[in-house]
């Protein structure tokens, strides 16, 4: 529902060229992640762009995937976490609050938080404005 100045109470603000997303609170979960309302094509009307905030409860498992044609930066607020990636999800790399990440476009990748007590939270950048149309699900091979 609009406003009379074209806001969504509550959530997306129109200002000449601006838009804020006001409170961020939860949008929804998937693959073992919840979000943050964020900015995406549908909401702000971005064309190359969105971003939110994702955290992985404590234990928690963002079960592998792949992102299909489109770049994805991270940065860690808070916690540790392990991406294992590669063909076989044989690769691990271990980061916390503070690091950077980028993942190329088709890596396959499975997140892990390494605590049991603390989230994970990052702020989620994409070069996909549609952001959750263009992501697969990644089968884990079997070990040799």
């Amino acid at each position: 529902m609009m406003t009379e100045n074209g806001s969504v109470p509550g959530v997306v603000e129109r200002h000449a060229g601006i838009i804020t997303v006001r409170g961020g609170g939860r949008h929804r979960a998937w693959n073992g992640i919840e979000y943050k309302t964020g900015m995406w094509a549908e909401n702000v009307g971005s064309g190359a762009l969105s971003m939110n905030v994702a955290m992985i409860p404590p234990g928690g498992v963002a079960r592998a995937h792949i992102h299909v044609d489109f770049e994805v930066m991270l940065y860690i607020l808070q916690g540790h976490v392990r991406h294992e990636f590669g063909p076989r999800l044989e690769k691990a790399l271990d980061n916390e609050a503070g690091d950077f990440i980028f993942i190329e476009p088709g890596v396959p990748h499975e997140v892990f938080n390494l605590s049991d007590t603390e989230p994970v939270v990052a702020v989620v950048a994409r070069s996909d404005a549609q952001e959750w149309e263009n992501i697969v699900d990644f089968e884990r091979p079997a070990p040799e």
